[in-house]
């Protein structure tokens, strides 16, 4: 009697088994971009596409969510484009991602969203739901910890440049 093998599995695939989307990524490297360059004025998504090599079309649905959300300011004209709606320490990093992803949750019953929660038949006889709580909680307390000025590099400014250079350490 032989019996078969299991096919390997790499360990880690690409996803992750908490992971966030396109969305989430692309969407705090705007929102970091948009920290740099903030008090200087409306960027505008064509710059922002090229400085990190992203989609312009893709950032001109993420920019809506974030817009919809009062993280960002949209400007119109020749000059237009989008900036922060506050300073970079005042955005904390699980808003962005809210904006961005929805419901910060490794599994739909562990939503902070009461109506997720009766998606599930099981949630009143569930004894890993507390799990789920509990990683659902460690990532959006460290999301809650952080803001985005933690992403960004300080900026000196010198009196013959009023926008500032920016520190790399």
């Amino acid at each position: 009697m032989t019996t078969a093998t299991p096919a390997h599995r790499p360990s880690f695939h690409g996803s992750g088994a908490v992971s966030f989307s396109t969305k989430g990524e692309y969407g705090v490297r705007l929102m970091v971009q948009l920290g740099r360059r903030f008090g200087t004025g409306p960027a505008s998504l064509a710059d922002v596409a090229t400085d990190e090599d992203l989609p312009r079309a893709y950032l001109e649905q993420l920019v809506m969510s974030l817009r919809d959300a009062g993280l960002v300011t949209s400007t119109r004209g020749a000059h237009g484009g989008y900036e922060l709606a506050r300073p970079p320490a005042e955005i904390r990093m699980s808003d962005v991602l809210r904006a961005l992803e929805g419901p910060l949750a490794p599994m739909i019953c562990a939503s902070d969203d009461p109506e997720h929660a009766i998606v599930c038949d099981r949630s009143s006889r569930c004894t890993v739901n507390v799990l789920w709580v509990r990683v659902r909680d460690a990532i959006t307390s460290t999301l809650d910890s952080m803001t985005l000025a933690d992403l960004v590099p300080p900026r000196v400014v010198g009196v013959d440049d009023p926008k500032g250079v920016l520190i790399s350490s």
